[in-house]
């Protein structure tokens, strides 16, 4: 190979020259903690989490104001929108089961790919690491509040949803870009407040880029290492083998764009939530007397917690923290996929997000914690985010953890090819379309960083952006949410009376 080739090579894949350069020669110190270039990256990223935690997580009477007001927002949009998160739930089903689809309406996928998509960053790790580390710092009891923010957080994302679709911006080639960048600006640019959407859209667009690169990304590569590693004892002490590999994966794919991502999820979505709903159903269905105690334990911890720190505040906290890690209600990024979607109807895509916080958290982490709790693994001090998960299926099935390494990879792929997508459009909205090459090259660089930096860091950084987009977000659908209602009252009006055209 020449020089000019060389350099050709060089420009074509610059993720992949930047993974090489951070491959060390297996370096790490007795203590488990990797020395070298590995270790620079751990202990930079380590610091600089620490410094923004000071900054971002601050508390109101020993509650994080992020989660209060995660709170504050699902419960208001809850009651505005006349518990839309029950009496549309029915019709939410119709929906996706394509009776609406308009073939000559505007947009680039379906809505049931939509709906995909956005599962697909949503149900994932949060559903199994998540559950356990939110089990582990918060007992059992927190599942109960993390099944409660998920039924409220059903109301925030079909605002959010709602108003992506609203404010969207569908370009001359048929592509769309939208998210709450666009309601933040457009939106409340029509309420008069311009100079404060000018403010807030840019801020979410930051915070999303971040959360792509932390939750959507290091979180996943870095917990579906510590599963797949355990069953496969090659890849022990090499994770940067590991982050490697899952970075040209993920690469394959988000140069597709949405189209593909749609595509994708579309198949890998179902597949993989069957998976593991019918792994968690065996060994609940297996340990069916033992299930009464296992709720009373998750009920009474709820509002009785014991050696928590915090007490109930403490497992209030870590159940909304966890749940909107995992369903990512109110932090506005599912509303970028939504807004794809082939609609004129924004509310009808409003209603069809509405369904994610039931699978992502009422379903599938009620599973996970159920396993959890009724094996009893989640006093195993040795075990963190997913490997404890592992150890609980493996207390049932010996072989499972191999089955489970599979459905967690599928979901960390999964997740991360979706929040490729929400980052680039805040990439596009602050730097131009023309630039997003260069993000997807950060991306896939960071699917290698996660692999190899430690699970501490890499969980503060993922909740510090993904909830630091609820600041902008909620905000902006309470100044918006009184269009949201005058539109919900004309759909659900026309709906009613068989004004609506069924396709199918």
């Amino acid at each position: 190979m020449n020089h000019h080739k060389l350099l050709n090579w060089l420009r074509k894949y610059p993720w992949l020259c930047l993974a090489l350069l951070a491959i060390p020669s297996t370096a790490y110190a007795a203590d488990g903690k990797p020395t070298g270039i590995l270790g620079a990256i751990d202990a930079i990223f380590s610091y600089l989490v620490a410094a923004l935690s000071q900054i971002l997580f601050f508390s109101i009477g020993g509650m994080p104001f992020i989660v209060l007001w995660l709170i504050i927002g699902a419960v208001f949009f809850t009651i505005r929108m006349s518990f839309i998160n029950f009496r549309a739930f029915g019709h939410a089903i119709s929906v996706v089961q394509g009776h609406y689809d308009n073939p000559a309406e505007a947009g680039e996928v379906t809505h049931f790919q939509a709906l995909s998509a956005a599962l697909s960053a949503t149900v994932g790790l949060g559903n199994i690491a998540g559950v356990a580390i939110a089990i582990q710092l918060g007992g059992p009891g927190a599942m109960f509040w993390m099944t409660v923010a998920g039924l409220l957080g059903m109301s925030s994302k079909f605002v959010e949803c709602t108003l992506g679709q609203k404010y969207r911006i569908v370009k001359p080639d048929g592509s769309v870009s939208g998210g709450a960048m666009y309601y933040l600006s457009r939106g409340l640019g029509e309420l008069g407040l311009r100079p404060l959407g000018k403010v807030l859209a840019p801020l979410f667009a930051v915070f999303c880029i971040g959360g792509s690169f932390g939750g959507g990304n290091m979180f996943q590569a870095n917990q579906s290492f510590a599963a797949v590693s355990g069953v496969i004892p090659f890849l022990q002490g090499r994770n940067w083998l590991y982050g490697l590999v899952m970075a040209v994966l993920v690469a394959l794919v988000i140069i597709g764009g949405i189209k593909r991502i749609g595509s994708v999820a579309e198949k890998l979505v179902p597949a993989m939530c069957l998976i593991y709903i019918l792994a968690s159903l065996f060994i609940i269905l297996t340990n069916i007397p033992q299930i009464p105690s296992a709720v009373g334990t998750i009920l009474r911890e709820a509002f009785f917690p014991q050696a928590i720190a915090g007490g109930f505040i403490g497992v209030l906290v870590q159940g909304f923290r966890r749940a909107s890690f995992s369903n990512e209600a109110g932090v506005g990024s599912a509303a970028i996929a939504h807004s794809a979607a082939r609609t004129e109807e924004p509310i009808r895509e409003g209603i069809v997000a509405l369904l994610e916080p039931f699978i992502d958290t009422v379903v599938i982490c009620n599973m996970t914690a159920l396993v959890v709790v009724i094996t009893g693994v989640y006093t195993d001090t040795k075990a963190d985010g997913a490997q404890l998960t592992n150890v609980a299926f493996a207390s049932a099935i010996s072989w499972f953890p191999i089955v489970l390494a599979i459905a967690i990879f599928l979901f960390a792929f999964s997740t991360m090819i979706s929040w490729s997508y929400y980052g680039e459009r805040s990439w596009e909205y602050l730097f131009g379309d023309r630039t997003t090459l260069v993000y997807k090259a950060l991306f896939v660089f960071f699917v290698f960083v996660g692999a190899v930096v430690n699970l501490g860091a890499v969980l503060e950084f993922s909740d510090m952006m993904i909830l630091s987009m609820a600041f902008p977000n909620i905000l902006g659908c309470f100044l918006l949410s009184n269009k949201v209602a005058a539109d919900l009252q004309d759909y659900m009006q026309r709906l009613q009376t068989g004004k609506m055209p069924v396709f199918k």
